[in-house]
């Protein structure tokens, strides 16, 4: 194993004095990374029990597989049995080893039957649904779920050369159960036909699935997974969600899924917890297999046959679902063994001291070896709250590895503004440092809310600003001073939030528009009502109302910055902000971007200093437009020529401009033309 070299990480001067733990964690990882790979000789192949395990038909028959260290005996029990224990679908454990296998012949199971495992353990046994099983099911009575044999024609893949556009990500963060306007369930399919040309037209260039793999409770969003090789079978079937990732490529956009690798349902029957009879198999054994909070198991990254199910499961989707990366969901709750729960990270040694998992550490460095290795174009976001460093550093610089981690600081600033900080007492110096508070040598993702904030008990970020006016003063005649308050500051706070963006942005589905509500899944507490997990599109497409205004801001925005190439290869430029007459000016590319958060105050003939040898800026688009709900009162497509102004003894370009109050304006840099 050669020495890692002193790498720009190492070279922060906050992390020199913990340089040799930076080593150690870069130099452990490579030493797993090439024990797993010794073998089939390389890391991605070794990635590949998912081929190995669970139920195939070959050439010959069938073969299952399954790995439980504890088990006695294990029978496959379903429709081909009667469901009874049968000799014939009794599994053999192979000598010398921890894996059961069964093989069986071409006539044993048809498509379509349902299975479960009989699992025997010194002083028990249990119902099991394989850990590897592809298809598993629900019945609508029992509530139980059952594995199904899943051999049907294999899908066409229309788009078979589809690679991940490295182009800057703007994800659409969608669920794709709560997706449809009608109560119920949406399904694959209706993602595809309906809200995928929906996300084309607004201009996003990327979509992260939640809840894709399969879990029992459906209020969990999708976070308590149970069956992690399995598509939800709530939505629709496999063949389905690949014709919806298909169809995604087609339009050109890359699709990555949420990932939860950082806890498992507890539930027995359909989970993994205690499958052989044991809680250590998959999890840590005692209380540090155990997520309090969460009510979740904790899986133990220091197994081998642990790290196989897990990389083999990144793998899995990206082969057999052409997905183009990753969200990892819980990266703190992974890295500590505190879990971040109660711990405000205020000091560097916290990164370093004997709380972090360095099995984790070392996992989610190998997840990103894997993903990359397969596809190095590939997508990976770390959701990490904590701040630790190295996070989105590549392994080669000594860190984890991820292309992106979430700006987890960005939602908590808007929403302190808005509820709890007063108008006139908004500090545009603390929510620019928000905005722009990252590493350098690390990628962020920039967003105002995501699901997260719109969960029920939270409130969105329009509904946080407007309360009950959203539900009786959402008309554009209505001329309601909340409304207009709220949808100016919706609009300030999404075009910030994307312009000072870092590396790439993100929203939740339907925030573009306002969407009044929060999300509550079916339970006892609401009756079992769908009405609160569905997006309400009509409200979108309605002229009449200010979320069509809001939409339309967006759309418009996001057209704007795409085409002025403002994001990609550039970094946002302070020129000014104030505290007291609440302006920010920066630039982003061609583009300057002027902001006036003040409640009342507007500004005419505003100086602007700008950069020197400029030609002269055309306003392309501001947020007081009357098509985004605004007043209109800035005159569309003017031209501001640079003139020359003494600022104490030095002489500045500047331009001269109206801004009015709870408004922004961009205005595109006029390039020389001349030969």
């Amino acid at each position: 194993m050669p020495t890692v070299q002193r790498t720009r990480l190492m070279e922060d001067p906050y992390l020199a004095p913990y340089e040799p733990i930076i080593r150690r964690r870069e130099e452990n990882a490579g030493k797993r990374a090439e024990t797993l790979a010794s073998g089939p000789g390389s890391l991605a192949q070794f990635a590949c029990a998912h081929e190995y395990y669970g139920l195939h038909r070959n050439a010959d028959g069938w073969s299952f597989r399954e790995w439980a260290p504890n088990a006695t005996a294990i029978w496959l029990v379903g429709d081909f049995s009667e469901w009874k224990q049968k000799d014939a679908y009794r599994l053999s454990r192979l000598p010398g080893r921890e894996v059961w296998e069964g093989t069986f012949p071409p006539d044993a199971f048809t498509h379509g039957q349902y299975y479960h495992l009989k699992v025997q353990w010194n002083g028990g046994e249990g119902d099991r649904i394989p850990a590897y099983a592809r298809r598993v099911v629900q019945d609508a009575e029992t509530t139980l779920f059952a594995a199904q044999v899943w051999d049907p024609e294999p899908y066409r893949w229309q788009h078979p050369g589809w690679r991940p556009s490295r182009a800057y990500p703007l994800i659409y963060e969608a669920h794709i159960g709560m997706a449809q306007e009608r109560e119920g369930i949406g399904t694959y399919t209706e993602f595809r036909e309906n809200i995928l040309p929906r996300i084309v037209k607004a201009g996003y260039n990327t979509i992260q699935f939640m809840a894709v793999m399969e879990h029992p409770y459906y209020a969990s969003f999708g976070y308590h997974v149970s069956s992690f090789f399995a598509c939800s079978s709530r939505f629709g079937t496999p063949e389905e969600l690949k014709a919806l990732v298909d169809a995604a490529h087609g339009a050109g956009l890359n699709v990555i899924m949420d990932i939860v690798h950082s806890h498992a349902v507890k539930n027995e029957r359909d989970g993994l917890s205690l499958f052989d009879g044991t809680p250590w198999q998959y999890f840590h054994d005692g209380l540090r297999g155990w997520h309090s909070a969460w009510d979740s198991r904790c899986f133990n990254y220091a197994k081998t046959d642990v790290l196989h199910f897990l990389l083999s499961n990144c793998r899995y989707w990206m082969d057999e679902f052409h997905f183009d990366g990753f969200r990892f969901d819980g990266v703190t709750s992974m890295l500590y063994l505190h879990h971040g729960l109660g711990i405000d990270f205020t000091d560097y040694s916290q990164y370093f001291d004997d709380t972090v998992d360095e099995d984790a550490w070392i996992y989610l460095n190998l997840a990103n070896r894997v993903i990359h290795e397969i596809c190095p174009d590939a997508i990976t976001i770390a959701e990490d709250v904590s701040g630790m460093p190295g996070i989105a550093a590549p392994s080669s610089d000594g860190g984890i590895g991820f292309d992106y981690r979430m700006a987890m600081g960005n939602p908590e600033c808007w929403f302190k503004l808005a509820r709890d900080v007063r108008d006139e007492d908004w500090s545009i110096g603390y929510l620019w440092h928000e905005l722009t508070n990252r590493r350098a040598d690390e990628q962020t993702v920039n967003y105002v809310e995501s699901h997260d904030q719109a969960l029920v008990g939270g409130k969105t970020f329009l509904f946080q600003l407007v309360d009950d006016a959203v539900y009786n003063a959402m008309r554009r005649d209505q001329n309601n001073l909340r409304a207009n308050r709220g949808v100016a500051l919706h609009k300030l706070a999404r075009l910030a939030t994307l312009a000072a963006s870092g590396h790439a942005y993100l929203n939740f589905m339907g925030n573009e528009f306002g969407h009044p509500e929060w999300i509550d899944f079916p339970r006892e507490g609401n009756n079992n009502s769908y009405h609160f997990a569905r997006r309400q599109w009509s409200l979108r497409d309605n002229p009449d109302l200010l979320f069509w205004c809001m939409g339309e801001f967006d759309e418009a925005m996001l057209r704007l910055l795409r085409q002025a190439n403002a994001l990609e290869q550039s970094s946002p430029r302070r020129f000014y902000s104030s505290d007291e007459s609440k302006i920010l000016v920066f630039e982003r590319g061609p583009l300057l971007f002027l902001f006036n958060f003040h409640s009342s105050l507007s500004v005419a003939d505003y100086s602007v200093v700008v950069p020197p040898a400029s030609h002269g800026y055309r306003l392309k688009l501001d947020t007081d437009e009357q098509r985004f709900g605004g007043q209109g009162g800035i005159q569309p497509d003017q031209v501001f020529e640079v003139i020359r102004e003494l600022r104490g003894n030095e002489l500045c370009d500047v331009i001269k401009v109206y801004l009015p109050s709870r408004t922004a304006m961009i205005l595109e840099r006029i390039e020389d033309t001349k030969e």
